[in-house]
């Protein structure tokens, strides 16, 4: 498995596209947005659900938490049934989700990359999406990568999607 991490708007989707067209094997990408998404309405801006602040804030609640670790552990199914799975993460709680991750992945091997990217830049491409709370970029953007280790670090404020894919191929076929 490959796990992205950074905040809203650092370029990670882009990245994982590019990904998938410069690894030789076929790689399925799984992310927080696609799970956000496949949530039922009733838990958007609800206590025990994920509440989207009108300041960029994030928070989560328990029912959240549940369902995100049902979700967790049926992507690491696949991936032990043989999948190659890339997600694409926001880490809010930085270091304690790395740990929920490490902790469901039990002694499958992931690639960690860490996706920074200037917020002044991140925020510009928050307004340009269109599709994202003002001020989330910057709020996540230190937040995210607290006390968090990665194999590979990426910086997207001066570098392009495509650059930053073949870095990290370059990283995974070196790693075997």
């Amino acid at each position: 498995m490959i796990i992205f991490n950074g905040a809203s708007s650092s370029g990670k989707s882009g990245i994982v596209r590019c990904l998938q067209s410069v690894l030789p094997d076929p790689w399925l990408t799984f992310g927080c947005d696609s799970f956000v998404d496949a949530l039922p309405a009733r838990m958007r801006d609800a206590d025990g659900g994920i509440v989207f602040g009108a300041d960029g804030g994030v928070s989560v609640g328990e029912d959240f938490r549940a369902l995100e670790a049902a979700w967790a552990q049926g992507v690491v199914t696949m991936a032990r049934a043989g999948a190659r799975i890339i997600i694409d993460d926001v880490f809010l709680g930085g270091a304690a989700s790395q740990t929920r991750w490490r902790d469901t992945l039990g002694d499958l091997p992931a690639l960690w990359v860490g996706v920074h990217c200037d917020p002044s830049v991140a925020a510009g491409r928050e307004i340009a999406r269109g599709d994202r709370t003002p001020g989330m970029a910057a709020q996540q953007a230190r937040i995210v990568h607290e006390g968090v280790a990665y194999d590979l670090t990426i910086d997207t404020t001066h570098t392009e999607s495509l650059a930053c894919a073949r870095t990290i191929a370059a990283h995974v076929a070196a790693s075997g």
